[in-house]
């Protein structure tokens, strides 16, 4: 049995409160499809808006036409789910601190994206937002489902179909 597989059933069988404790960071929710915790949902759509903002800004710089304007789209979009997890955080509906900087794994993603130009770039940036979208519905589904917040949960639910748009809207690039 492999190690993820072997940690999924631990998970499984200890349940779902400790289900839920387990860090984002691991995957094993996302496997299994437990709920963030409070602290990891802030964590990673925060992580996630940075990631868009940067990546995009990037995009609307060296990207063809269409890219650009898909782009645009993700820097406004994402400044405002931004904006409105620190509200609710600032606000104190939420009690959670949010990101300041990308986790080391998105930036070693926006690090190869600066080092490419061209259809290089453009093909890496097409794929970056179609993996970062389908990580982004999947982590606000399942918060959205069962978090603990009633706040962040409703703004998770009502989040979600705009992350659905934004992939489709990635996927499409590419047709």
């Amino acid at each position: 049995m492999t190690r993820r597989a072997m940690i999924a059933v631990a998970v499984l069988l200890a349940g779902p409160a400790a289900a839920q404790s387990v860090s984002e960071k691991t995957g094993v929710n996302a496997l299994i499809g437990v709920s963030p915790s409070t602290a990891d949902f802030v964590t990673q759509a925060g992580v996630s808006d940075l990631f868009e903002i940067q990546t995009s800004q990037l995009a609307a710089e060296r990207s063809d036409a269409p890219t650009k304007a898909y782009a645009q789209k993700m820097i406004a979009d994402h400044e405002k789910t931004t904006g409105e997890l620190k509200a609710m955080v600032q606000g104190g509906k939420v009690q959670a601190t949010l990101p300041t900087a990308l986790d080391s794994t998105h930036q070693g993603k926006l690090d190869t994206l600066k080092g490419l130009q061209g259809d290089a770039f453009t093909k890496q940036y097409h794929s970056d937002q179609v993996k970062a979208h389908k990580d982004a519905v999947d982590l606000f589904q399942r918060y959205a489902k069962g978090g603990d917040n009633p706040d962040l949960k409703a703004w998770a639910a009502k989040t979600e179909p705009a992350l659905a748009h934004h992939l489709k809207m990635a996927q499409d690039l590419d047709r």
